[in-house]
C-alpha cells in the first residue's frame, strides 16, 4: 500500500492530497527514512511524522484499502508521541 493511501485509511492525516503534501515536504520517514508518498508500507514498519512541534512514531499492524472510521486505530500502534520544547523568553 502505498504511503499516503495508509496515512489517509489510518486517518493520520484527514485527506490523501494533504498527506502526499505532508511527504513531500520531508515530514515523513518510514524506518528512519525520508519517505515519498508513493513509498510502499508493510505490516511492521514504523512511520515517524511530524506535525507542526509535535512528532508522532507508530507501527503499522494491518493494511486495508478502506476502513471505517471506528476501525482506523486499529491499521497501528503508536510507540512515542513527543512534542518539542517551546522556549519560555521570561526576559530574566
Amino acid at each position: 500500500m502505498r504511503l499516503d493511501k495508509f496515512l489517509k485509511a489510518s486517518r493520520l492525516v484527514k485527506r490523501r492530497t494533504l498527506a502526499k503534501e505532508v511527504c513531500d515536504q520531508g515530514r515523513v520517514q518510514i524506518n528512519g527514512r525520508p519517505s515519498k508518498a508513493g513509498t510502499a508500507v508493510a505490516v511492521g514498519d514504523t512511520i515517524s511524522i511530524r506535525f507542526g512541534n509535535r512528532t508522532l512514531c507508530v507501527r503499522v499492524e494491518s493494511l486495508k484499502e478502506t476502513t471505517r472510521k471506528s476501525e482506523a486505530g486499529e491499521l497501528y500502534t503508536v510507540l512515542e508521541q513527543t512534542k518539542a520544547d517551546e522556549t519560555n523568553d521570561t526576559g530574566s
